[in-house]
């Protein structure tokens, strides 16, 4: 071979070698993530005088601007439809919230429709499948009650009050808090950053006594009650992508009542985006999906319109069921 044919040969191959380096990645992308994740929200069962002309179930608009603000979009979720119809829905949404009300954890419409996501969750995850489960107040007690197969809540007053959390060392190295910045998690344990409404929780003896719960869950916090109850505040799952939560993080940018101690300062605001945007990145990792665009958007929350409800409940708006 000549010099010339030589050198254009060497071309020839660096110019195949540069252009296959700019089209393909240099690295691969192990993990798919979804960058549009749907959340689905069970509605809650009304139990108010007040709100019973409007509708049978209600979810409060501060969950869907919660999910929304951390990057993700909601489709309610109603009590009335099909196990199969429920196990359609699985399939296309990307995670799961159980929020906040007043039912019966056990013998209720809204209990029976969370032990059906509840099975079809740990199936799922089992076989690799992520699917993120997130209770918040109401919701992360139902979550105990599923794992454990019972009820075992007990009085846990902390009605309208705002707490620091008592962290566990297991918290700092969770998947929930890890990330934190360390100004936020100092804040966390010395500043009333976390709204609480509830009357019922779960006590940390009862959480160490049952075998099923302390395999489940890692307790990330806890908090004394106003009957000086220590309850469990923050959970997570250790094997599943499941969170708890007694408090209620999504007051502290979306509800506004002067009359109840709903965490506004920058800290609590600060929480409430990160731990958004946690949960969203959660569900990002869910691969689940609609069957097509136009059933996609018929699911959503966005075709159904939100009720001003700020003169009769402690909500400023309320989509009704």
């Amino acid at each position: 071979m000549s010099k010339k044919g030589f050198k254009v040969e060497i071309f020839v191959v660096v110019v195949c070698w540069f252009c296959c380096s700019r089209a393909l990645p240099l690295k691969p992308n192990r993990e798919v993530l979804n960058d549009r994740p749907v959340i689905g929200i069970l509605t809650m069962i009304v139990s108010d005088e007040v709100m019973k002309p409007f509708g049978r179930t209600y979810i409060p608009a501060s969950y869907v601007k919660y999910v929304e603000s951390g990057g993700g979009r909601v489709m309610p979720i109603r009590l009335t439809l099909t196990t199969s119809e429920y196990e359609k829905i699985f399939k296309s949404i990307n995670g799961l919230i159980f929020i906040g009300g007043a039912t019966d954890l056990e013998t209720s419409d809204f209990a029976r429709v969370a032990r059906i996501f509840y099975k079809l969750a740990l199936e799922a995850n089992d076989a690799g499948d992520y699917f993120p489960m997130w209770g918040t107040c109401l919701g992360m007690q139902l979550l105990t009650v599923l794992v454990a197969g019972e009820n075992l809540l007990s009085r846990t007053t902390a009605e309208n009050v705002a707490l620091p959390l008592n962290l566990t060392t297991d918290a700092h190295s969770s998947r929930m808090f890890k990330d934190f910045p360390e100004d936020l998690v100092k804040a966390i344990t010395q500043e009333p950053l976390t709204g609480n409404f509830h009357h019922y929780g779960l006590e940390v003896q009862a959480f160490q006594e049952n075998e099923k719960l302390r395999s489940f869950f890692t307790v990330l916090s806890t908090n004394v009650a106003e009957n000086e109850a220590h309850f469990i505040s923050t959970l997570e799952g250790k094997r599943y992508p499941f969170y708890g939560v007694q408090w209620h993080p999504e007051v502290n940018r979306f509800q506004w009542d002067r009359n109840l101690n709903f965490p506004h300062s920058s800290h609590a605001v600060h929480l409430s985006s990160l731990l958004a945007e946690f949960f969203i990145n959660e569900g990002r990792r869910s691969s689940h999906h609609f069957d097509n665009l136009e059933e996609e958007e018929s699911s959503l929350i966005y075709t159904h319109t939100p009720l001003y409800a700020g003169n009769f409940t402690a909500y400023e708006q309320v989509y009704f069921f």
